[in-house]
């Protein structure tokens, strides 16, 4: 519209986006059961895709995964998990899903592979300024 009182806003302009939440809030997903335990991979975009395809984001090789089997979206102060039509299902604290709002320690299995999503506030450290005395 070329109105001259209407203007295109940015992403950034409008209130809380992307960059906010994730400066603000540190997502992971701990793998806990499958090959590489221990491992941990940072949820740092609006959206990431899990699977054994080599288009996903968060590639596992596991049969019994689909190719893109599932997506983590982020979703107002959290991140939902999404299943993308898989064949083995989604489970979330041992019950399937087809779409869930996740929690602070809350168990994912897909395909073979076991997750613990983990979501936390991250913790700022105060500024420090030094003033001169004159």
């Amino acid at each position: 519209m070329h109105d001259g009182r209407t203007r295109k806003l940015k992403r950034s302009e409008i209130g809380a986006g992307e960059g906010d939440f994730f400066s603000r809030h540190r997502a992971t997903l701990v793998l806990v059961a499958g090959p590489g335990a221990g491992s941990e991979f940072a949820l740092e975009r609006e959206r990431v895709c899990v699977g054994r395809g080599e288009e996903t984001d968060l590639r596992f090789d596991d049969a019994a995964m689909s190719r893109e089997h599932a997506a983590l979206e982020r979703s107002g102060e959290g991140f939902r998990i999404r299943d993308l039509a898989s064949s083995n299902g989604v489970r979330v604290n041992g019950s399937t899903v087809l779409v869930a709002d996740l929690k602070h320690g809350d168990r994912i299995e897909l395909g073979e592979h076991r997750f613990q999503f983990l979501l936390e506030e991250r913790v700022r450290e105060p500024s420090a300024y030094a003033l001169s005395e004159d």
